[in-house]
């Protein structure tokens, strides 16, 4: 069975902008069109930072060989817990990734990290 790829829509946007989108939005002025992008970056250099190669190499282990664990995705990455979890916090902050609680044998439970789109689609407006 082939599962449909997952695809978000990531849009660049001044932060200026955003902001009254957002204002517009809360009033009931605007309502988001189901086409729009649902991922959104203040420049194109924030969203290299967000997506850089060696980020898309975390998601795509994380997809390869799907870690019950912080500790196991340090074990296949060689990069240390709290490098990782830094980067992993940062893209569940913009909805690439989600750490969900794992079963814990004691104590506290373990975050096992989930990519949630399999690819992502740039939309960049240069008349507004």
């Amino acid at each position: 069975m082939h599962v449909k790829p997952k695809v978000v829509k990531v849009g660049i946007m001044s932060l200026d902008q955003f902001k009254k989108r957002t204002i517009a939005i809360a009033k009931g002025h605007y309502k988001p069109k189901k086409n729009e992008p649902k991922i959104w970056f203040h420049s194109i250099r924030s969203l290299a930072n967000v997506l850089s190669e060696q980020n898309q190499l975390l998601l795509k282990l994380i997809v390869e060989t799907q870690p019950k664990s912080i500790k196991e995705l340090e074990a296949v990455t060689g990069r240390t817990a709290n490098n990782l979890l830094r980067t992993l916090r940062m893209m569940e902050n913009y909805g690439f990734v989600k750490l969900k609680a794992g079963i814990g044998r004691r104590g506290r439970a373990p975050l096992v990290p989930e990519v949630v789109y399999s690819a992502a689609e740039i939309e960049l407006d240069f008349a507004s």
